[in-house]
C-alpha cells in the first residue's frame, strides 16, 4: 500500500493487507452481495468475464470519450470485477483503484494495474472528493440499493471530476408486457431443459442470474433516476440510451442496431424497438460542478 493511497482513506480506517488486495470491513453481507462474491469469485467464470465482456473497440471509444481520457488522473472503479475497463482502455492513470467483493476478481484486476480493494460499495473507506473519475460499469444493477451506491460513488468525485455509469439495463426497454414477458419467463425453463444458456453450465447460469439483482422485466435505471440522485449533489447530468455496439456516436443521439430478441421483446410489448426508450442500456456522464 502506497502513501498516496493511504492519504485517500478516512482517518482511523481499519483494513487488512492480503496478497493481491486490501480488505476493508463489510458490515452487512446481503444476499445480493453474496451472490456477486460467489459468481465473480469463481476462478473460471471470472477469467471468462475478463476475456469476453466489455472488451470491444466501441466500448473503449465510448468510455475514453466520456471521461476525456484516463491518463494522469485518479480513477476509482466501483464494481471493477476482474479489471475489464482498464484491460480494454490500457490507459495510464495517476492512480487506479478497483473495488469489488470477490477476491478472485480482485486478484485478476491487480494484474491489470489496479490497486485492488475489497469493500462495501454502500460504505467506502475513502475521503470525499478524492477522484477525478469514478466509474460504475455494469455495476449498479448488481447491487441491492442502487440509490445508496450511486450516492456513495458521487461523494468521491472532485469538483470538476466526472462520474460515469454504463451497461445498466434501461427500465423502459426491459419493462416487457404481455406475451413478451411470458416469453422472457419461459426462457428460464428452456435453460433448465438444456442445462445452460450462453453460459457453460446450469450452475454458472444460476449464479449469473442471481448476481444481477435488478435485471428482470420491470427493473432498470431511468434518466429521471440519475437526475434525481445526482443533480441535488451538484452534478450536471447527461444520459445517453444505447445498444451495445456503438462508441462515441451515442453522444450524438445514435442508439445503434438492435439484436433480434430485444427487437422482438419491445415490439411485442407495444413499443418501437428503434426508439431511444427501447435501447438496452443507459450511459450516465455526470460532471461535478466547480
Amino acid at each position: 500500500m502506497t502513501n498516496e493511497f493511504k492519504e485517500l482513506l478516512k482517518p482511523a480506517t481499519a483494513f487488512e493487507e492480503k496478497d493481491t488486495y486490501i480488505e476493508f470491513p463489510v458490515l452487512r453481507r446481503s444476499q445480493s452481495l453474496e451472490a456477486n462474491a460467489y459468481y465473480f469469485g469463481h476462478p473460471e467464470w471470472a477469467e471468462e468475464y475478463l476475456t469476453y465482456c466489455h472488451r470491444s473497440d466501441t466500448f473503449k471509444n465510448r468510455w475514453l470519450t466520456a471521461a476525456e481520457g484516463w491518463d494522469d488522473k485518479v480513477v476509482i472503479d466501483i464494481g471493477c470485477g476482474p479489471g475489464n475497463i482498464q484491460a480494454t482502455l490500457q490507459s495510464k492513470p495517476k492512480m487506479l483503484i478497483g473495488i469489488d467483493v470477490a477476491p478472485e476478481s480482485l486478484r485478476l484486476a491487480a494484474k491489470q494495474g489496479y490497486t485492488s480493494v475489497l469493500a462495501d460499495a454502500n460504505n467506502l473507506p475513502f475521503k470525499s472528493r478524492v477522484a477525478d473519475i469514478v466509474a460504475l460499469n455494469a455495476a449498479l444493477h448488481h447491487t441491492e440499493n442502487m440509490t445508496s451506491v450511486l450516492k456513495e460513488a458521487a461523494r468521491l468525485v472532485k469538483p470538476g471530476g466526472v462520474l460515469i455509469t454504463d451497461h445498466d439495463p434501461q427500465h423502459s426497454a426491459w419493462n416487457y408486457k404481455g406475451i413478451a414477458k411470458a416469453m422472457w419467463i419461459a426462457r428460464l425453463a428452456y435453460y433448465r431443459l438444456i442445462g445452460h444458456s450462453f453460459h457453460k453450465s446450469s450452475e454458472q447460469q444460476k449464479w449469473a442470474l442471481a448476481c444481477e439483482t435488478h435485471h428482470k422485466p420491470g427493473h432498470g435505471v431511468t434518466k429521471e433516476f440519475f437526475e434525481s440522485v445526482l443533480q441535488p449533489l451538484g452534478f450536471d447530468v447527461k444520459v445517453y440510451p444505447h445498444n451495445h455496439h456503438l462508441g462515441s456516436e451515442i453522444f450524438n443521439g445514435d442508439t445503434g442496431p438492435v439484436e433480434f430478441k430485444y427487437k422482438l421483446g419491445n415490439f411485442l410489448s407495444g413499443r418501437n424497438p428503434s426508439a431511444p426508450h427501447s435501447a438496452l442500456t443507459l450511459m450516465c456522464v455526470a460532471k461535478k460542478v466547480l
